[in-house]
């Protein structure tokens, strides 16, 4: 990917396995993408099946796919953002491990990509409120992006 947009960040995340099984790193209060803990939850998407495009005006987002794969799509509206107009369009899976931090603001979907259960874990910064968010259709005039 050339460039992300103006509060879209992508952080490696660490898998470390033994015979046992794994332990999976997420999220840590040091680390520049904690704001604030709101919730966490977890959103599954079945393969090909695609979800968006929802905006939060007040929401941060950390992003983390624990099983599957799936696309993300962020787009950037912003009249007053130097990269607006762009999209940017982010895989994570298992062999893909990173945490997508998508800042208030910007038009966001997902489509599962596999076969298996495609599930995200999302720690967001404030509790889920149906009104600070806006959704549009997938075939939005809005939005011209196609999957």
């Amino acid at each position: 990917m050339d460039k992300l947009i103006e509060g879209v960040e992508l952080t490696p995340l660490k898998i470390i396995s033994n015979e046992s099984g794994s332990v999976r790193h997420g999220l840590k209060c040091s680390e520049s993408q904690f704001h604030q803990f709101g919730e966490a939850y977890f959103s599954t998407v079945n393969g090909g099946i695609i979800k968006g495009w929802k905006k939060h005006t007040q929401m941060i987002s950390n992003l983390i796919v624990i099983s599957g794969k799936i696309k993300f799509v962020i787009f950037d509206d912003r009249e007053d953002s130097q990269t607006k107009g762009m999209f940017n369009e982010i895989i994570l899976s298992e062999s893909n491990y990173n945490r997508l931090t998508i800042h208030p603001r910007l038009w966001m979907a997902f489509q599962g990509l596999s076969d298996e259960p495609n599930m995200l874990l999302n720690i967001a910064s404030i509790e889920h409120d149906p009104a600070e968010c806006i959704n549009e259709p997938i075939h939005s005039e809005l939005i011209d992006y196609r999957f």
